[in-house]
């Protein structure tokens, strides 16, 4: 442990037996660790420190903006506007294709899909 690590917990334990952590939001609640182990080492800090300024990755941008155009299909009636959409859904499906970002099949179907889903749904 090199010296400023030290000196690191050093100051986080001295805040800890004074209490100045205790008021903190979320105290005692489990913590939500963000699975990040397919981000290769050296990206994560960065992808760490945009996803908490509330950007993506445009390939991920494009990935959830297809699935609001495909949940918008599902309401749509057939019609124009349906075309249109599945016109959009085409153009973004392309777009994610040409960066070299094809969804996986686990993306499209199944639980796996599901329940990412809702694991990004919870972080907007």
């Amino acid at each position: 442990m090199t010296l400023v690590d030290r000196l690191a917990e050093a100051h986080i334990q001295k805040a800890i037996d004074s209490g100045e952590l205790d008021d903190l939001p979320g105290h005692g609640k489990p913590l939500r660790l963000d699975d990040d182990s397919l981000v290769p080492e050296a990206l994560r800090a960065g992808y760490r420190l945009l996803k908490n300024a509330g950007y993506l990755p445009p390939e991920l941008e494009l990935v959830r903006e297809i699935r609001e155009v495909e949940s918008l299909i599902a309401r749509l009636d057939h019609g124009e506007q349906r075309e249109r959409a599945c016109v959009r859904l085409d153009l973004l499906r392309s777009r994610l294709q040409v960066r070299g970002r094809d969804p996986s099949l686990l993306l499209e179907r199944g639980e796996y899909r599901d329940r990412l889903l809702r694991r990004l749904d919870r972080e907007d």
